[in-house]
Parts: C-alpha cells; sequence; structure tokens
C-alpha cells in the first residue's frame, strides 16, 4: 500500500474532485492518516499551551491584576518575542434560579423578556414521544435544518 500514500503536500494541491475519485484504499488511508493527526495536534497544542501558561502564567496574572482586570488580553515581552494572553471571561448562569427570577418579574406585572434573554427548546426525543396531536400543535414552530455530515471510512478487511 505504500505507493499508495499521498502525503499533505499532495492532498493539498489535489482538488475536491480529484480527492474524491481516489481508489478506495486511498479514501482510507488519507482519512486514517487525517484523524491520527489531528489527534497528534491536539495533544501537541495542549502541552505546548501548558508550557506557555509555565512560562508566561505568573507574569500575565500579575500584570492583570496591576491593570486592575480579571480577564481580557495582557501584553508580555521576552527579548524580541511579545506574547497576547488573553484570558476569556466565561459567564455561566444557574438556570432553576434565572427561572424562579423571570417567575418574580412576571408576577410583579414586568416584561420578562425585558430583563433576560428567553430561549425555548423541546428536546427532540421528548418531542418525538409526544401524541401525534400535540406534536401537530408544535410543528409551525419547530424548523429542522441539516448538520454537517461526518464520514467514517474502514477497509471491508478492517473490520
Amino acid at each position: 500500500m505504500s505507493d499508495l500514500t499521498l502525503y499533505p503536500a499532495d492532498i493539498a494541491a489535489m482538488s475536491i474532485g480529484q480527492l474524491a475519485a481516489l481508489p478506495p484504499e486511498q479514501k482510507a488511508e488519507i482519512s486514517r492518516h487525517l484523524d491520527e493527526a489531528l489527534a497528534w495536534l491536539k495533544q501537541a497544542r495542549a502541552k505546548f499551551d501548558a508550557a506557555l501558561d509555565a512560562a508566561y502564567g505568573e507574569q500575565a496574572r500579575a500584570a492583570r491584576l496591576q491593570a486592575g482586570k480579571d480577564f481580557g488580553v495582557v501584553h508580555l515581552n521576552e527579548g524580541p518575542l511579545r506574547v497576547t494572553v488573553d484570558l476569556p471571561k466565561r459567564v455561566a448562569w444557574d438556570q432553576a434560579r434565572l427561572s424562579e427570577m423571570a417567575r418574580r418579574i412576571a408576577a410583579a406585572g414586568e416584561r420578562v423578556e425585558d430583563y433576560l434573554d428567553v430561549e425555548y427548546s423541546v428536546s427532540e426525543s421528548r418531542f418525538n414521544h409526544w401524541p401525534p396531536a400535540l406534536r401537530a400543535g408544535f410543528e409551525a414552530a419547530r424548523t429542522v435544518k441539516p448538520g454537517k455530515p461526518t464520514f467514517r471510512l474502514a477497509l471491508v478487511s478492517e473490520e
């Protein structure tokens, strides 16, 4: 199978049509190699990010503290290297408490939408188990769109 091997530069230079026309063995090999490369890159990125945190994390925390902020961007310099460290803010809301607050807002005669972003949804499994008459009432509010397809390749002899 070594005569079938395509290297990353070969794949990048090929059109989608050329890749689609490859023999099954090459498609399986490319898929396997890309999965392995992605896993390796993900591991390498995580390891290198940990090394960057070990090298610059404390400096970045001190710079953020000096700037009087808990999150956001700080810039550090190490010789000719300019290091930009961004610590994004991740906010999570307690859904049960927000629900209770929404009830209190509504009970006070206020519009909940003036205070909270409200998004309604129905789980697909719940919807599918409803009786037809109930489902029919919700159909007009439901839109189904396709997601991104995924492909898994395996040569029959490998299964």
